[in-house]
């Protein structure tokens, strides 16, 4: 029966590496939303045969999973049960909560999914690598035309698929958009295949990280080179932020036996001790001037941030509001939380909903560094879960599970390399 099990991997990784390939495909016709929610259901009943298949063959056999991939199972499912508990504190009534439970499977039950079935059906890491290098060399070719776009007079806004109708969601899921125009500046801003800009940027830094895992230098260097590209034209702040944090940690922790590496580490205290004051406000004066970058997108965010936490406080403390929100005109309508995962939660779910997410984040973030020294997938969970951490404190990362599944696949990936599993 191993050969079973052999068979559900590489079905599995035939669809991962196709989705994966197909991006841009699925982009134009307005599926990215509807297919990446789907592959992780799939993947999900693909891992439950697999499993029946496994322990038919051998009673005995039983499933390893790591401390940290139970809890995010546990914690997703937590994430349901409090969203229901929160539409009846409500009474939002039955439909809404079908509504939003269809939400929360293609959301945070996806953040469980691709980790735990792809470590169930022992994923290779070299497939997604490979696919995201292979997606980077058709994001090179079509780069020219995003380009050229805006000063040839094309329209920013192809078209909007009818596939919203299924999804449910806004039309930016659905639309294929050649750039956008930024206010007040009236230059061009690229999102590429995602739904916003800085969406776009958080995809190039999960590419870049995920392209590392590559062997091929070839295959690496065109996978890098289209991320970097992206990370910088789609202007996002913290997508630069993000590689010039991660990328150097993963080189830490790659050379961390070396003892000459921690030869050079030994000045750093002494030398923060000297410099650590006018470092500070060095810091400080960038984060004002990034800020000052786009003063109107900050101050929607920081209004957005403080309704949430008032409204949290003083109407849901424990279980949230059970659904989200539009704003006020004052933060131009948007949905409350929406620029900021914990917020966001606290919001709609609740302190419980923020602790089902702070503690499988947490564990698996502790876990992965533990063993990042060891072997490159563990530095790639870690630098992936790292990305994850600095993007929930400006995206939401239900909203963008669809597109950054491989990120999570390839987390599951990591943690379950460290367990002995047993196959028949």
């Amino acid at each position: 029966m191993a050969s079973s099990a052999d068979h559900s991997q590489i079905l599995a990784e035939k669809l991962i590496a196709g989705v994966i390939r197909s991006t841009w495909l699925l982009w134009l016709v307005g599926g990215l939303y509807i297919v990446g929610p789907a592959l992780g259901w799939i993947l999900a009943f693909i891992a439950a045969y697999s499993l029946y298949v496994r322990v038919s063959d051998a009673p005995n056999n039983a499933v390893v999973m790591s401390w940290p991939l139970w809890s995010w199972a546990a914690g997703m499912l937590a994430m349901l049960v409090i969203l229901w508990i929160g539409h009846a504190n409500f009474q939002l009534g039955t439909g809404q909560t079908l509504k939003s439970t269809i939400g929360w499977a293609k959301g945070w039950a996806l953040i469980a999914l691709f980790p735990v079935a792809c470590a169930i059906l022992q994923i290779r890491i070299e497939t997604i690598a490979r696919a995201v290098c292979q997606l980077g060399g058709q994001t090179l070719i079509v780069l020219p035309v995003f380009l050229i776009a805006p000063f040839l007079g094309l329209p920013a806004e192809l078209w909007v698929s009818p596939l919203k109708v299924i999804g449910g969601s806004g039309p930016e899921y659905f639309s294929a958009t050649l750039y956008t125009i930024e206010p007040g500046a009236g230059t061009p801003r690229w999102q590429f295949f995602a739904p916003w800009s800085p969406a776009a940027g958080m995809v190039a830094v999960i590419h870049i990280v995920l392209a590392l895992q590559e062997k091929s230098s070839g295959w690496r260097s065109v996978g890098i080179l289209a991320g970097v590209l992206i990370a910088v034209l789609s202007q996002s702040r913290l997508a630069l932020l993000a590689i010039l944090i991660v990328l150097p940690l993963i080189w830490s922790l790659k050379h961390a036996k070396k003892p000459v590496v921690w030869l050079i580490a030994s000045p750093m205290p002494l030398i923060l001790g000297i410099f650590g004051l006018p470092l500070a406000e060095w810091a400080e004066q960038l984060i004002g001037d990034i800020k000052g970058a786009r003063a109107d997108s900050t101050r929607v965010r920081e209004t957005l941030a403080r309704i949430a936490v008032e409204r949290w406080q003083n109407e849901a403390p424990w279980f949230g509001h059970g659904i989200v929100e539009n704003g006020p005109h004052l933060v131009e309508y948007m949905p409350i939380g929406s620029h900021h995962s914990w917020y966001g939660l606290l919001f709609v779910k609740g302190a419980l909903g923020a602790l089902a997410l702070a503690v499988p984040l947490g564990l698996t973030l502790i876990a992965l560094l533990l063993k990042a020294a060891s072997a490159p997938v563990y530095r790639c969970g870690f630098g992936l879960v790292c990305i994850m951490v600095l993007y929930s404190f400006g995206e939401n990362l239900e909203m963008l599970a669809y597109l950054t599944w491989p990120a999570w696949a390839a987390i599951g990936i990591a943690l379950s390399s460290a367990e002995k599993r047993q196959l028949g």
